[in-house]
């Protein structure tokens, strides 16, 4: 993959989905708890692999090399075997059976990149290089931490609230003050414990949508 090439941003459903970790050192372990936060059903196959690993829940280990054909019927495919000429294989075999692929530490060699990722509950936050630097992107996504608390998941519990209580009343909420609302202080009030307040604020923006 050209580094120049501009990388299309989207956040994947894996939740019941297949797939499959080729690799079963620390990388592949790190890439498998992220599919399996996600609710991924997650195959692993590699000769080797670490007992933290193969003790998951939801975690199917196959103890074999990778071979042609395995990447089939799987929802995605992450190459983490520290071997770049088997990363390759996998990828190419991917490419035939229209499965994305991602290579630890191997742009080259994957169909899509994995982001530096930070969750307060559904609100999750994304840094990414397009896989030419992992390393600033996990520095942007630490320094991010101590910026977005948990107060942002109470904000985004509250916004989602209203959206759809007025969605609820078969009015489109595109278009609101949602913008003005969420200038209006509300972070501040949370982060100093009065919540009321701020779901006061969001209160008033469904009543005069709704009137």
């Amino acid at each position: 993959m050209p580094i120049e090439e501009t990388l299309y941003p989207v956040n994947l459903r894996v939740d019941g989905r297949r797939c499959l970790v080729v690799g079963g050192g620390r990388v592949a372990l790190a890439k498998t708890e992220g599919l399996l936060e996600a609710g991924a059903l997650v195959d692993v196959i590699a000769p080797d692999v670490v007992p933290d690993l193969e003790a998951r829940p939801g975690v199917t280990v196959h103890r074999r090399p990778y071979r042609i054909g395995d990447v089939a019927g799987y929802r995605l495919v992450v190459a983490a075997t520290g071997r770049k000429e088997v990363n390759a294989e996998v990828y190419r075999d991917g490419e035939e059976a229209g499965v994305w692929v991602n290579s630890a530490d191997d742009p080259e060699s994957c169909s899509f990149t994995l982001p530096s990722k930070l969750r307060r509950g559904p609100l999750m936050v994304t840094c990414s290089t397009g896989g030419q630097s992992p390393a600033l992107s996990r520095w942007l996504r630490q320094r991010l931490e101590d910026e977005i608390g948990p107060e942002f998941e109470t904000l985004l519990c509250l916004l989602s609230g209203a959206r759809e209580q007025i969605r609820a009343a078969g009015v489109h909420t595109e278009g609101l003050a949602w913008q003005d609302v969420l200038d209006s202080g509300m972070l501040e009030l949370i982060r100093s414990g009065e919540t009321g307040q701020a779901q006061a604020k969001i209160d008033r923006l469904v009543d005069n949508t709704l009137m």
